[in-house]
């Protein structure tokens, strides 16, 4: 079966839009279609000129899955791109730019779109500093906990900080940044943040790379602060049973127990948008600067 939707200004062909991508919850293509089309308002202020890691399932969540950096050579020409440097050569990402671009992705077995923390015209400089939040253990209040801490610690730095349930197992938080600063800089800052979080609260905290190392603990971890790292888009569905959505918050939300990684799936964002609108929008009118955040923790 094949269904056209128009998404703006085009009209996108969604083939096997009955195939079912989520047998549990009872999703097809044409329902993750559908999703990415009436999240568009909110998402794409967050994913424009951002280059894409697309992560697609063509036999839904019950079946194996691929990332793809490099953009397909099928995919129609009206589809934005951005070719970046890599190691030893170059790679041609796609970016979603419009509407038609996410309904497109998603009759494409794209699931899950992750972005990376710099926009194509300057890949270099990130905007985004990003904390994932990890835990060991199903204790989410601990997670609420250390990201409302870790929030604390980056307004006294200066900065301003956002949370975003992952649609996984933890939370992002996210400060937006101007872009002035390298990535080996805002990964260093991540790293000493980290260090300075976990300090206060070691029984909690680790940032141990290998699981072993972790007792139990919540990993903060910061190796998204990278040139060509990504992170999972705002309003990206997971590829997971329930088909739950990476959800952006009001800050405050972060003191609700009912709070968890998979607090909002595909069947229930649209009446969240609809009632909340995006606790995201006009991240960017909140941009802090890195160097005056990087002496104020010197300072102290």
């Amino acid at each position: 079966m094949t269904q056209r939707l128009r998404a703006g200004r085009r009209t996108v062909e969604v083939s096997h839009a009955d195939r079912v991508l989520f047998p549990r919850a009872g999703l097809t293509k044409l329902d993750l279609a559908r999703h990415y089309d009436r999240v568009a308002p909110a998402m794409l202020p967050h994913v424009r000129d951002r280059p894409l890691t697309l992560d697609a399932y063509p036999e839904g969540v019950q079946g194996g899955g691929y990332l793809t950096k490099q953009i397909p050579a099928h995919f129609p020409g009206w589809i934005a791109r951005a070719t970046v440097a890599k190691r030893g050569g170059e790679v041609t990402h796609a970016l979603a730019n419009d509407r038609a671009t996410l309904v497109y992705l998603a009759g494409q077995n794209v699931i899950t779109l992750h972005v990376w923390p710099s926009r194509a015209d300057r890949p270099d400089r990130p905007d985004r500093l990003i904390f994932d939040l990890d835990p060991s253990r199903e204790r989410f209040a601990d997670v609420r906990a250390a990201a409302r801490a870790l929030g604390d610690m980056l307004r006294d730095l200066g900065l301003a900080p956002f949370a975003m349930t992952t649609g996984s197992r933890g939370l992002h938080v996210v400060a937006p940044l101007r872009r002035r600063e390298t990535f080996d800089s805002v990964r260093a800052f991540a790293r000493a943040v980290a260090d300075d979080l976990v300090a206060e609260y070691p029984k909690r905290l680790t940032t141990a790379q290998r699981k072993s190392g972790r007792g139990g603990r919540i990993f903060v971890d910061v190796m998204r602060n990278g040139y060509a790292q990504h992170a999972v888009a705002a309003y990206a569905v997971r590829a997971r049973p329930t088909a739950p959505v990476a959800t952006p918050l009001h800050w405050g939300e972060l003191e609700d127990r009912r709070l968890g990684p998979e607090r909002w799936t595909v069947k229930t964002i649209g009446d969240r948008l609809s009632t909340e609108g995006d606790p995201w929008s006009g991240i960017a009118r909140h941009a802090g600067g890195l160097g005056a955040a990087i002496r104020r923790r010197e300072a102290r």
